[in-house]
């Protein structure tokens, strides 16, 4: 009986990670990144919490909109300021911050149920 899902050779998936790194379908980034199981990886700029803008958050608006946006902030959690998580509330988008190490797991397992999942991830 086979029990791992079909998946496109294109779906992005988290190969790897490890510190300062995350490696998406065997391709090594390691900067913040952004990406989906239908959109191959690109910059995003947002290289720790502090850092972070509303314009980050508006690059996470993609077209479709996502289901669920899950946000790594590195070795460790940190909250996003109010003003931010306002800005996925007001679009209806579930989201989750987390550790970038539970997000590339979170987010293989959603991709995996062939849910639209984004990543958004800080690498330090």
């Amino acid at each position: 009986m086979k029990l791992q899902p079909d998946f496109s050779p294109d779906t992005q998936m988290v190969s790897a990670y490890g510190p300062g790194y995350v490696e998406v379908n065997g391709v090594r980034h390691t900067s913040a990144c952004v990406f989906a199981p239908q959109q191959a990886p690109k910059p995003w700029g947002a290289e720790h919490v502090g850092a972070l803008l509303p314009a980050h958050i508006d690059a996470l608006l993609l077209d479709p909109l996502p289901e669920v946006v899950l946000i790594g902030t590195g070795r460790e959690q940190h909250l996003l300021p109010a003003a931010l998580m306002r800005q996925l509330i007001s679009r209806r988008i579930g989201w989750e911050v987390m550790d970038t190490a539970a997000a590339c797991r979170t987010y293989n397992i959603l991709a995996g149920e062939g849910r639209h999942v984004l990543a958004a991830l800080m690498i330090e």
